[in-house]
């Protein structure tokens, strides 16, 4: 039986109609629905279907849409959009695949291809025994940065996607975009940013030059955006401020008097949180204002080796750290987050007595997520796109989407995020 494929919202590039290009060059049937102005303007294709009616109508229209045309695999960017969300229940339902499409773990140049959904919903192992197994099937993946692209290109495709959702919203009355911050308070927001940067830079600049300098240790906490689905949708903190409070306050009663905690803020923030303001306020409750330093800038790749450690909710810093060897925590619910990886124990306990990183297990996970649910390419660079789509037919077409040992059922993170509160919406 022929495989016959509907692709839902895409990212902001062409890869999605050149995608398709290259499913139906090898005879696969693709169909589109469009729910945004972005998603018409960015395929680019003929013969997609519209959606324009209310979200609380999207199941019923899209159930009787994969009967009708007899749909096997259903893709889609961003696995928790609401949408999303809906056609992978359904796909569980039906007997059919989703299939999420995402930016790589294995930052810069890689892309995240993982059957049925990623953080809570991976199907990825988290026991090392088979990350070992896998990786001893694995050929070594090809770590060197391939497709170089520049940021300036990703943000005028993110900001031309979500302002055409706003300015041609009339096309599409009913859409929900499920967007954290109003994409126009969003972007005008930067103004403020840049100018708390600006403030910044010098107590940056020193904090920089002192971690290089060795001049005390320190603990490194990488913040998220708020906006981010990881932290919305794979962890159980409705805003950062409750995990600011959460960190510093155990920091304060575990951490020994020398010890520093960097806190470093997300590049992409939008300035729409007072990080500044928050942290100060929380440090100075907890008597540790002197020792709690937050920076906007520098190289994570080139603090963490001097760290002591590193905390985050589920940023994909925390593969940078652990490929850096650098003692990780995670209090949300990351696809890395394993025994030999991170500190399995208390947050608490982590300041004192952080476990450390297995370095052979460290390089077996890169080796398995390669092999199996990382993809070498990119969304924006042209050779990098034809690399990348010419891998997800491949493993689509061969059945090879988190390819054998690399799908556990049930979810293997599943049980945590309950225990833990996520949000799940099951």
């Amino acid at each position: 039986e022929h495989n016959r494929i509907l692709f839902l919202h895409g990212p902001p590039s062409v890869f999605w109609p050149e995608l398709a290009d290259a499913f139906q060059a090898q005879g696969t049937e693709v169909f589109k629905i469009n729910f945004s102005p972005a998603d018409s303007l960015f395929w680019r294709r003929s013969g997609a279907y519209a959606y324009r009616g209310s979200f609380g109508s999207w199941k019923t229209y899209l159930r009787a849409f994969l009967t009708r045309h007899h749909i096997t695999h259903i893709l889609y960017y961003a696995d928790q959009l609401i949408y999303h969300r809906i056609a992978g229940q359904l796909a569980r339902e039906m007997g059919l695949q989703a299939i999420a499409v995402e930016n790589g773990y294995l930052r810069p140049d890689w892309i995240t291809l993982e059957r049925n959904g990623m953080g809570v919903y991976s199907h990825f192992p988290n026991d090392p025994s088979v990350i070992r197994a896998i990786a001893a099937r694995a050929t070594a993946p090809d770590l060197q940065v391939r497709y170089p692209y520049s940021f300036f290109a990703e943000a005028v495709a993110e900001v031309t996607f979500h302002l055409s959702n706003v300015f041609l919203r009339p096309l599409y009355p009913f859409f929900n975009s499920d967007k954290y911050y109003h994409p126009l308070i969003d972007y005008l927001s930067w103004g403020t940013r840049s100018w708390r940067q600006w403030r910044a830079r010098p107590r940056t600049q020193t904090t920089l030059a002192q971690i290089q300098s060795g001049d005390w240790p320190f603990f490194l906490l990488a913040l998220q955006l708020q906006s981010d689905y990881q932290i919305r949708r794979n962890s159980h903190y409705q805003h950062l401020s409750k995990m600011l409070e959460e960190v510093i306050s155990s920091f304060a009663r575990q951490a020994s008097t020398e010890m520093r905690l960097v806190i470093k803020q997300h590049p992409h923030d939008n300035g729409m949180e007072n990080w500044l303001a928050i942290i100060t306020s929380i440090a100075q409750r907890h008597k540790v204002d002197d020792r709690v330093i937050l920076i906007d800038g520098g190289n994570v790749e080139d603090i963490l080796p001097k760290a002591s450690g590193c905390v985050m909710v589920n940023s994909t810093v925390g593969l940078f750290s652990i490929r850096a060897l650098c003692p990780t925590k995670v209090l949300g619910i990351a696809v890395f987050d394993i025994a030999g990886l991170t500190h399995q124990g208390s947050l608490d306990e982590f300041w004192t007595s952080p476990e450390p990183v297995d370095p052979v297990l460290a390089r077996q996970l890169i080796w398995a997520m390669a092999s199996t649910i990382q993809v070498k390419g990119s969304f924006y660079d042209p050779m990098g796109r034809k690399a990348a789509q010419a891998e997800i037919v491949h493993r689509l077409q061969n059945d090879l989407i988190n390819a054998p040992g690399a799908f556990i059922t049930p979810p293997p993170r599943l049980e945590k995020a309950r225990n833990t509160g996520v949000p799940l919406g099951e």
